[in-house]
């Protein structure tokens, strides 16, 4: 369910109201925990964490590299946490450390589910969206390209 919100504000405005406040409640930690540079705004219908294209403007789809997001869709709620999901590392420690909370793992290819707020490691969280700063976030995306550039010249 992809919002057609504009700003952050009518979006949040537009989730019942206690979805708004556990969206809202996530929302606190992210950018509590956001490393510098990273932009939040709406994109993709959610509230996206984002390297601005004034930083990094050579992506495939013209878009800011996503970072991070947080969502209210239908039946439940959702981080996405693009950013550490391409590195195989830092994914697998999140999933353990998760885990390792007792809370029931419910993630997808880049998000975790929640339904209520108690279910999400808050802390966990904030540290992984800490864990990551923007200029390494671009770097690694460089690299990557450059790696598919090389191997479509072969």
């Amino acid at each position: 369910m992809q919002s057609k919100a504009k700003t952050i504000n009518e979006y949040l405005d537009s989730l019942p109201e206690d979805r708004a406040a556990q969206i809202h409640a996530v929302r606190k930690v992210i950018l509590e925990s956001l490393p510098e540079g990273y932009e939040e705004v709406m994109n993709w219908g959610m509230i996206s964490y984002q390297v601005p294209l004034s930083v990094y403007p050579e992506t495939y789809n013209k878009q800011p590299l996503l970072y991070a997001a947080l969502a209210s869709q239908k039946n439940h709620m959702a981080v996405y946490l693009s950013g550490i999901y391409m590195f195989e590392e830092a994914h697998l420690n999140f999933e353990a450390a998760y885990r390792e909370t007792g809370k029931r793992f419910d993630a997808g290819k880049s998000c975790v589910r929640f339904k209520k707020l108690e279910d999400l490691p808050l802390e966990l969280i904030g540290k992984t969206i800490a864990s990551l700063p923007m200029d390494e976030f671009v770097a690694h995306v460089k690299e990557i390209q450059s790696t598919r550039k090389r191997k479509a010249k072969i």
